[in-house]
């Protein structure tokens, strides 16, 4: 099994899930900022051209972080971080699927059609005079997620899952890149806190 890694969030997300699942990765890196994701040995991987990817031992690659994530709770050990039951299942899934949508996509392609833009004009299409907007969404949503978490250790609820791990990973890519979380938004900032005391937090 062969993990191929970047910079960015992407991958630290699936280096942080493995960390919580006892998973080591052989790693590869593969170099994002130079597009080494873009040339064809990479591309014969994935032809998406995205990162992370991993290949299994039988060749077979799998991509999509969270597809990746659910593939490493499968075959790792201690409690599954997407549920234990079908309902818990579902529920991390709806979590997952709100944060992903609402949260996550609109903060980064908030950072890449601003700050990142010349990194990725030329590979995706950009939309510069979308970015505030998209800054401005991602940060209305924590506001909601952050009543809706009140009185939670976790996401969905005592149980730590592959939601926290998402927000987690991509709140501290925002702080570095011009898109802090407000601190009003009091429960989200505890579960920051919460996660970066993770050992698996330097993954």
């Amino acid at each position: 099994m062969k993990f191929y890694d970047s910079v960015g969030p992407n991958p630290r997300v699936v280096r942080l899930f493995a960390a919580e699942k006892n998973v080591t990765l052989d790693s590869t890196r593969v170099d994002l900022r130079g597009g080494e994701n873009r040339l064809s040995p990479y591309l014969a991987k994935n032809p998406a051209g995205q990162l992370p990817c991993l290949e299994l031992a039988d060749g077979q690659v799998i991509s999509e972080i969270t597809a990746i994530c659910e593939y490493l709770d499968e075959i790792g050990t201690g409690p599954s971080l997407i549920g234990a039951t079908p309902a818990e299942r579902a529920e991390t899934r709806m979590w997952v699927r709100r944060i992903d949508l609402n949260i996550l996509e609109n903060l980064a392609n908030g950072f890449r059609f601003s700050g990142g833009l010349k990194l990725f004009e030329n590979r995706i299409h950009c939309i510069p005079q979308a970015a505030d907007d998209l800054k401005a969404i991602a940060q209305e949503w924590l506001t909601k997620l952050d009543g809706m978490i009140a009185g939670r250790q976790f996401i969905a609820g005592d149980r730590m899952t592959l939601a926290d791990v998402l927000l987690f990973v991509f709140l501290e890519f925002g702080a570095q890149v011009g898109q802090a979380i407000n601190p009003d938004n009091t429960n989200i900032v505890a579960l920051v806190e919460r996660m970066k005391a993770r050992p698996s937090a330097a993954a």
